[in-house]
C-alpha cells in the first residue's frame, strides 16, 4: 500500500509554496494516501492552509515547544517516528528539506532520493546530475521507506482551496537532543517577492557593474512585482547578499518570467534557470552564452535598454 507523508515547511506561521509543490510529486504516484505532516509550536494556522491543498488526505500535527524552529536535529527523531506505517516521506528540496531529510533517512536506516524531478513509477525517479547537464533514473528498494527531497522547480503547485482535509494531532514519543539549540535567525526584510516562489524574478550579473549600480536591477524589478536574484560573479563581487545567489550553487527556480541583465550565462547560472517559462536576456556581449537559451534577447547597454524598457511600460 502506498502511503505518503509530506513534511510542511512553513515560516513565521505560514506555509510555504514548496509544500504543495511536494504534494504533486506525492500525487503523481497516485498513492492511497497523502498526509502532510506540520511541525511547530503552534501548529492550527499552518495545518489550516495545508488542509485546503488538494490531493490531502489527512493533515497530522505536532505541536511542541521545541519546534518552535525548524530545527533539523530536533525534527528529524519526530518525522521518522511519524513516518511509521508510511511507504514514502518527501519534503521540499529547499534549505529545509535538504537540512532535515537526510537525518530522516539516516534515522530510517535508508538512503535518500535527492531533488526528484518526475516520477517514473511508486519507486523509479528521474534526477538531475553534473549541475543539470545530464538526467538519471533511479530505482529505490522496494522493501524500504522512500526518503525523497522534491525539486520544487520542476513540480507546479498542487491547487489550494477546494479541498478540506481533517486535521489530526499526533503525540509522539521520542526523546530529542539537547546538544543543538536555536540562537537567532538573521534574514533580510524585503517587500519584494520571494525568489524561490515568484512568477517573475529579475536577475543581474557582473556586468551591472557595482553594489550602486545594482539599484537599477531593484527598480525595476519593483516596477513589473518581480523578485530580485543575481549570478555567483555579482554575489562574489559583493553587489548583493548570497541569499540573492541563483543557479547550481545558489537557488534553483523556475517562474514565469526570468530576465537575465548583465549575466554571460555560466552553465552553473544557467542549471538553476533550466526550468523557467520565457527568459529574457540583456547583454552588451553579442556572443554571451545566455543568449543560447534565452527566448528572447537584447544586445546591448543596459544601463540604456532598462530606462527605455521602464518607460515603454509606462
Amino acid at each position: 500500500m502506498t502511503k505518503i507523508l509530506v513534511i510542511a515547511e512553513h515560516l513565521d506561521g505560514k506555509l510555504n509554496s514548496s509544500t504543495a509543490r511536494a504534494v504533486s510529486a506525492a500525487a503523481a504516484i497516485k498513492p492511497e494516501t497523502i498526509d502532510v505532516l506540520v511541525l511547530a509550536d503552534s501548529v492550527d494556522a499552518v495545518a489550516a492552509e495545508a488542509a485546503k491543498i488538494e490531493g490531502v488526505s489527512r493533515v497530522l500535527t505536532i505541536a511542541r515547544a521545541e519546534n518552535a524552529h525548524p530545527l533539523a536535529a530536533v525534527l528529524a527523531p519526530q518525522i521518522a517516528k511519524a513516518a511509521a506505517g508510511y511507504s514514502h516521506v518527501f519534503a521540499p528540496s529547499t534549505t529545509f528539506g535538504k537540512d532535515v531529510l537526510p537525518r530522516v533517512a539516516a534515522l530510517l536506516g535508508v538512503a535518500q532520493v535527492s531533488d526528484v524531478m518526475s516520477a517514473e513509477g511508486s519507486h523509479t525517479f528521474k534526477r538531475p546530475i553534473y549541475a543539470g547537464n545530464a538526467i538519471i533514473t533511479v530505482e529505490a528498494d522496494t522493501n524500504s521507506a522512500v526518503v525523497a527531497t522534491i525539486r520544487t522547480a520542476s513540480w507546479a503547485a498542487a491547487a489550494s482551496g477546494a479541498n478540506s482535509a481533517p486535521v489530526e494531532a499526533l503525540n509522539v514519543e521520542v526523546a530529542l537532543p539537547s546538544h543543538t539549540r536555536f540562537v537567532e535567525l538573521q534574514s533580510g526584510k524585503s517587500d519584494r517577492p520571494d525568489l524561490q516562489s515568484a512568477s517573475k524574478v529579475v536577475s543581474g550579473g557582473r556586468g551591472v557593474g557595482s553594489k550602486e549600480n545594482f539599484e537599477i536591477i531593484f527598480k525595476f524589478a519593483d516596477k513589473i512585482g518581480a523578485a530580485v536574484g543575481a549570478s555567483r560573479a555579482a554575489v562574489d563581487a559583493g553587489y548583493v547578499p548570497s541569499d540573492l545567489q541563483v543557479g547550481q550553487t545558489g537557488k534553483i527556480i523556475a517562474p514565469e518570467l526570468y530576465m537575465a541583465i548583465g549575466i554571460s550565462g555560466a552553465i552553473q547560472h544557467l542549471t538553476g534557470i533550466k526550468d523557467a517559462g520565457t527568459i529574457v536576456a540583456i547583454n552588451k556581449d553579442g556572443e554571451a552564452p545566455i543568449f543560447e537559451i534565452a527566448d528572447i534577447g537584447l544586445v546591448g547597454d543596459l544601463f540604456k535598454l532598462i530606462p527605455e524598457l521602464e518607460q515603454a511600460i509606462g
